[in-house]
């Protein structure tokens, strides 16, 4: 009996790409994940100096760009907060932070899943980057009167360009 659950274990994992314990902790993972921010409201406010996606936007819907600051090349103005905030691809590429699947990192990674793709590996991997997040956030809780927006504007750029809310 213990040699035919065992059996069954291995074939489900083999079908699924995951254990049922993995599958258990990716659901806890997604339930986790509450971005205050959309990636339409992240583009309209002005992130990434609006050169994000290199120009290939093809498959995010046409909403989503009707007002997001856009830009051919990086450009500070087109950041909400006038600054640049966040670290290069270099820095992300030898960090291990990106993927085949999303070359261009976190906020494609974002942009797909807000649309239903599920990728529980890197989905994991990406909303345990998001969470460790919080830091920043509370950084400018525990340093900025509430509403200054003019208070660690790099860092409320920052939070921004990962879905938390900067007007906090």
């Amino acid at each position: 009996m213990r040699r035919v659950r065992r059996i069954k274990r291995t074939y489900r994992k083999k079908l699924t790409g995951m254990s049922l314990a993995d599958k258990k902790k990716s659901e806890d993972f997604y339930k986790l994940f509450k971005p205050q921010l959309t990636p339409q409201k992240m583009l309209k406010l002005g992130v990434f100096g609006g050169s994000y996606f290199e120009g290939k936007i093809k498959e995010y819907p046409k909403s989503w760009f009707t007002k997001a600051k856009l830009s051919k090349t990086f450009s500070v103005e087109k950041n909400y907060f006038r600054v640049k905030a966040g670290l290069s691809r270099k820095h992300w590429i030898d960090k291990g932070w990106i993927f085949k699947k999303d070359p261009l990192g976190w906020f494609q990674w974002y942009c797909r899943f807000s649309k239903g793709r599920r990728i529980p590996r890197i989905d994991a991997i990406q909303i345990k980057r998001w969470k460790n997040f919080t830091r920043h956030v509370s950084a400018v809780r525990k340093n900025c009167e509430t509403g200054d927006i003019h208070c660690r504007r790099r860092q409320r750029q920052a939070i921004l360009q990962w879905a938390y809310d900067p007007f906090i």
